[in-house]
């Protein structure tokens, strides 16, 4: 008798999946256009048969009768087929996707580090300068292991972003393992998180420049420019951008930083997706450019997403030498797509490419010139970063800062060989 209920409730679910289906025109349309393509393999109808069965023979046998219902068993298949995908999609239910939207339209706490999912393990992409993580000293590629405790295991990137961030003033405790050290655990104090993003206009030597970005945002370009006209009015001839520790931003600011450095129309960053809709192709654009003197371009392990487009795309165009070492390889994309019942899809449409044709996402940007460095010389130019920039210190950072050094005895050497360009500044 409990079986022939089962059989029944389970063919009832079927209907109601069938008469649904029939009266979603696109869905119906996309899953017939879909049987047409595959080879017999993936039958849509055949699945979705399964899942019913499993969601009745659950309902019927599981132990704990309230966490049986449907919205909870329904919710929870959708979490588990989307977080199979990628570490970076999501499906949001109604409270989830309520809370994102406020976010981005406000100030949150938080400790200041971008994270990502590096071969399953929750891994610290780069801290953000001047915030608590920074200051605590957190390193990119560090992986984080406990969140107040608990195992960061089988964690997604929301759960883990809604475990650190909190209150202003509140505090969280995690536990970090780094290569080459025991594991540690660290206490920070919760703060609101403002990033200047761009820092360090000054001459590391003789006419060569240095700048820094720390993330993309929207005023990124306007004070990079600024600070490379006041450089170049006090003789710059050669530049060094630094983006190592970077961990991206904005991509049209990404797109607005490598227009300072290439001509009007030249191709930038490229996305492709399944559908046409989402491959877009993006140029430089602006009118002024800044062709007239040598560049060399830092990257790390903690140059991630709008870093690793502008890396990318001064590589190619062989504007920029590239030294350092691989960046982290995030160059997906993805699209929030709101349901009707309030909650949402956040997906994985596209991939990021860079004007030769190279995926940015899993695999990075390689240097020109390859100079590793250890956590531990890390650490000392962080804790040196925190202090006064006195000259006596801006020294000893550069003493402590092998990728920099190398840099400039790569200009000092392209110096020697290039013949004069004029004054090194061009509009295009």
């Amino acid at each position: 008798m409990g079986s022939r209920n089962r059989l029944c409730r389970i063919a009832a679910l079927r209907v109601l999946l069938a008469v649904w289906l029939g009266w979603n025109v696109p869905v119906m349309a996309q899953i017939a256009a879909d049987e047409e393509e595959n080879d017999g393999s993936d039958k849509a109808y055949e699945q979705i048969s399964l899942l019913t069965e499993v969601m009745e023979l659950v309902r019927q046998s599981y132990v704990d009768k309230d966490k049986i219902d449907y919205e909870t068993l329904v919710n929870g298949a959708l979490h588990g087929m989307v977080q199979a995908l990628d570490p970076y999609s999501q499906f949001m239910e109604p409270k989830l996707f309520s809370e994102m939207r406020q976010e981005t339209e406000g100030q949150y706490g938080g400790i200041g580090v971008v994270i990502g999912l590096k071969d399953g393990i929750l891994t610290i992409i780069a801290p953000m300068e001047d915030t608590p993580g920074f200051r605590a000293g957190l390193l990119a590629g560090d992986k984080i292991i406990e969140i107040n405790g608990e195992s960061t295991s089988g964690i997604t990137l929301q759960e883990a972003v809604d475990k650190l961030r909190g209150e202003k003033g509140t505090k969280v405790t995690i536990k970090v393992a780094r290569e080459g050290a025991d594991a540690q655990t660290v206490e920070i104090v919760r703060d609101d998180i403002k990033i200047q993003s761009v820092k360090d206009a000054q001459f590391v030597t003789d006419k060569i420049g240095y700048m820094r970005i720390t993330q993309f945002n929207n005023p990124t370009a306007d004070a990079l420019r600024e600070g490379v006209e006041k450089l170049l009015d006090d003789g710059m001839d050669a530049f060094v951008l630094d983006l190592r520790n970077n961990p991206g931003g904005l991509l049209d600011s990404a797109i607005e930083v490598s227009s300072l450095f290439l001509k009007r129309g030249k191709p930038v960053v490229s996305t492709r997706g399944r559908r046409r809709s989402q491959s877009v192709d993006y140029r430089s654009r602006g009118r002024k450019h800044y062709e007239g003197f040598e560049m060399v371009i830092l990257v790390n392990h903690g140059s991630a997403s709008a870093s690793e487009i502008v890396a990318g795309a001064l590589q190619d165009h062989k504007r920029a030498i590239l030294l350092g070492e691989r960046t982290f390889g995030k160059g997906s994309v993805q699209t929030v797509l709101p349901l009707d019942n309030g909650a949402a899809l956040r997906l994985t449409t596209a991939k990021y490419y860079t004007p030769s044709d190279r995926v940015i996402h899993d695999r990075g940007i390689e240097p020109d010139v390859v100079v590793p460095m250890t956590p531990q010389q890390w650490r000392q130019i962080l804790q040196k970063r925190g202090e006064p920039q006195t000259e006596e210190v801006k020294k000893e950072l550069l003493e402590l800062d092998l990728q920099l050094r190398r840099a400039i005895d790569v200009l000092k050497g392209v110096r020697i060989l290039r013949t004069e360009r004029g004054g090194g500044r061009s509009e295009g």
